[in-house]
């Protein structure tokens, strides 16, 4: 039986067909045709789980599938949007916090066994040799959920939540990440942006640069594409800001990081993105994003002790800035869930019995 299709996927069935079955860990492994085919895809399966919702009823795009969720890092997003986009469209989902993975077993003799019951896995840790072993064994395709290195599903997030928000073709955008520029989640909005032709904007202290070699690299990418890459520090902050169409901002603290806080906080915190900050854009449309979770208040365990501690009760972004009519994290978030669906589908490919 001939597999159904969907609208993005009769459009384009050369990239449908390059998709299927391919490894999901990086964004640098993918091109720019495919970037906007999976988000087109993200917006159609958006609306079209709108509607199957108002009707009662449920997709079947992977109906008789399974996939194994693992998780070496606590996750809200990523797990709840993997899950979801399973359960969606009438997967099977097993999640792993523990067990034998990479201790009593190696990743490699994991993956394979994995690959025999699944038809894809999802890995969010730390390292990405892991998740890279993973995707060179298991023989289903394999997706990152997350490691220091990379974050590749957040950034079809944000993207499609900014082709929601801003009435411009992304290759007219202007993207300023503002803060700790030195981590996954800057290292693939910037090739995020190389790929598609934006103007990515580093704003942070020259210690937290993203990586010079990664830059150099996009750098040459983005002269392909109409794209321009650049880092400016504090002194420069009305060149960095003016225009831009986005500020985007992370945590400056990440797990397995706590001992740094006095380290960041005395470098960062002239980097907070605030009301002024915002107007210094002279955008009034601009808008504010963030990958969550976000300290702009002391409402967490981790907030009310660095108040405590440091007598911060704000860090990487005001409470007035996050609550403001510009603040669209929480569309963010939502997306996730449709372009995590997106991958896993266009990847695992639609299953011949599903009725679309």
């Amino acid at each position: 039986m001939a597999s159904p299709t969907f609208e993005v996927m009769k459009r384009s069935p050369k990239i449908a067909a390059a998709l299927k079955g391919r490894n999901f860990l990086k964004l640098l492994d993918y091109t720019s045709e495919e970037i906007e085919y999976l988000l087109q895809f993200s917006a159609e399966l958006k609306e079209r789980r709108k509607r199957l919702r108002q009707e009662g009823r449920q997709g079947q795009a992977l109906a008789g599938k399974s996939i194994a969720l693992l998780f070496e890092k606590d996750s809200t997003r990523t797990r709840c949007s993997f899950e979801n986009s399973a359960y969606d469209e009438g997967a099977a989902v097993t999640c792993l916090t523990g067990g034998h993975f990479g201790k009593k077993e190696s990743v490699e003799d994991s993956a394979k066994v994995l690959g025999r019951m699944y038809d894809g896995i999802e890995f969010r840790g730390f390292e990405q040799e892991t998740v890279e072993l993973l995707g060179a064994h298991a023989g289903v395709p394999v997706w990152n959920g997350l490691t220091d290195s990379w974050h590749p599903t957040q950034v079809l997030a944000d993207f499609l939540t900014i082709q929601e928000h801003i009435d411009k073709p992304l290759k007219d955008i202007k993207f300023v990440f503002v803060g700790d520029a030195l981590n996954n989640v800057s290292h693939s909005l910037m090739v995020g942006c190389a790929k598609m032709g934006m103007h990515f904007v580093a704003l942070a202290p020259k210690q937290r640069f993203p990586d010079a070699d990664l830059m150099k690299k996009l750098q040459e990418i983005a002269a392909t594409t109409g794209g321009k890459i650049e880092a400016f520090e504090l002194e420069d902050m009305d060149k960095a800001l003016t225009g831009a169409d986005v500020l985007y901002t992370d945590v400056w603290v990440s797990m397995g990081e706590e001992d740094q806080y006095p380290e960041r906080l005395k470098l960062l915190v002239p980097y907070r993105v605030d009301r002024t900050m915002m107007e210094k854009t002279r955008n009034p449309k601009a808008i504010f994003l963030h990958c969550l979770p976000a300290y702009h208040d002391t409402m967490t365990k981790v907030g009310a002790e660095v108040k405590k501690e440091y007598g911060l009760g704000e860090m990487e972004v005001s409470d007035e800035v996050f609550r403001s009519a510009n603040s669209k994290v929480f569309d963010q978030a939502e997306n996730r869930l449709h372009t995590i669906k997106a991958v896993v589908v266009a990847t695992i490919g639609v299953s011949p019995a599903s009725k679309l």
